[in-house]
């Protein structure tokens, strides 16, 4: 996993925040809340509406407390790079890469399209007993995959 501290990265010239139910319906708004506001910033958004989908949709199928909401954050750094966040409020329950996929499972890629389409993507414990995972697509070419070690969870 990649941990790259705050002082590292460049400063975000964008900012956007929300606070969303922890349902299908929240984790589909996530999606159209990102595509919206990456469209006002003029970025394009295809492959970060992609993450922000999976991202949230292991928030509510996996990290959700009954009465909690999860929070997607986006950050457009100076360098056009994308961080996407999204924190739930289940930090005891670690997402792992799973092993190979069947062509007939129900579940088990979101991990691996965030992988697929995040230059750099990982997990960060946050307060209250949360979590936050975290992917950053480089504004070089959003969408392709990066090379190197620091990918995924570790």
């Amino acid at each position: 996993m990649s941990q790259t501290s705050p002082t590292h990265l460049p400063l975000f010239t964008r900012h956007f925040a929300v606070q969303l139910s922890a349902t299908r319906r929240g984790a589909r708004l996530a999606r159209l809340l990102a595509e919206r506001q990456l469209d006002e910033w003029g970025e394009t958004y295809d492959a970060a509406a992609q993450v922000v989908a999976e991202l949230a949709s292991n928030a509510v199928l996996h990290g959700r407390v009954q009465g909690r909401d999860f929070r997607l954050a986006l950050k457009l750094h100076a360098d056009r790079t994308l961080r996407i966040e999204v924190t739930d409020a289940r930090g005891d329950r670690i997402p792992r890469l799973p092993g190979p996929v069947t062509d007939d499972a129900e579940g088990g890629r979101g991990l691996r399209i965030v992988d697929a389409y995040a230059d750099r993507w990982g997990l960060t414990r946050a307060p209250a007993g949360a979590k936050t995972l975290w992917a950053e697509l480089d504004s070089r070419d959003p969408g392709v995959t990066g090379e190197g070690p620091d990918r995924g969870l570790s």
